[in-house]
């Protein structure tokens, strides 16, 4: 994909998530699934690590490296008109400067990045740490000339046995990524606890991305809440599983 494409689609993915509120992106794992995604009217994108992972028979949590996550991606975001997003997990242990030119080279205009750091031991990033590793990547997509959407997620709430217990330590870690250059930011597990979510939207002035079960939850419920975007992580794989094991059951011998 050309750079001047690259350009066009990023600054469009950036245009959406001020148009919509919230802005739905769909989390994709293949070609296929991207242009249904696509024919079914979404504007953008994005691919999903974990799904990604299944798809192709690997683990999540960085079993693959960055250039066969490049090399999957690449024929996935070529395959739609509209811009895609990759997770890229906590950034394959690649500095950002590079991790931002492989990403752009593949034709990606956004990207989700975790502090979970898998390849090492799966420890979590101090605040300081990730928000100089979000910073590096707005300064690498600024020297590039792309304004590639990043989405800052913390796992937090995730590891914690108490999510309430840390929210004053996640809104903490947010708002530094937020200073340091994030788009949106992203708490993960905290999609069905309202209060949480209020309090964490409230305390940020840039949108916050929510984790969605395509048929269990509703959108009217997050845009009622403030949430400003929205993935669905492996919960459309996993009810499109379900389906598929719904429909074929009764052909099975």
């Amino acid at each position: 994909m050309d750079f001047r494409t690259t350009v066009e689609r990023a600054q469009r993915l950036k245009q959406l998530h001020a148009e919509y509120k919230p802005l739905v992106l769909p989390t994709v794992w293949d070609v296929w699934s991207a242009r249904t995604a696509a024919d079914a009217g979404f504007p953008a994108l994005t691919i999903g690590s974990h799904p990604l992972a299944d798809s192709r028979g690997a683990e999540d949590h960085e079993g693959q490296t960055f250039e066969e996550v490049l090399a999957a991606v690449r024929p996935i975001i070529a395959a739609v008109d509209v811009p895609v997003s990759v997770d890229l997990e906590a950034g394959y242990g690649q500095q950002p400067a590079d991790l931002i030119a492989g990403l752009t080279e593949v034709g990606g205009v956004g990207l989700n990045i975790e502090d979970t750091v898998h390849s090492d031991g799966g420890r979590v990033r101090s605040t300081q740490e990730h928000a100089a590793y979000i910073a590096g990547l707005r300064a690498a997509a600024d020297n590039a000339g792309i304004p590639v959407w990043v989405n800052g997620r913390t796992d937090l709430f995730l590891h914690a046995e108490d999510a309430a217990g840390v929210l004053d330590e996640a809104i903490e870690r947010l708002r530094a990524l937020e200073q340091a250059g994030a788009d949106s930011l992203y708490p993960v597990g905290i999609q069905d606890n309202d209060a949480l979510l209020t309090k964490v939207i409230a305390a940020v002035a840039i949108p916050v991305n929510s984790t969605a079960h395509p048929v269990k939850h509703d959108l009217e419920r997050f845009r009622r809440l403030g949430v400003g975007r929205i993935t669905y992580g492996p919960l459309l794989q996993f009810a499109m599983t379900d389906t598929m094991k719904d429909m074929l059951v009764p052909w099975a011998p």
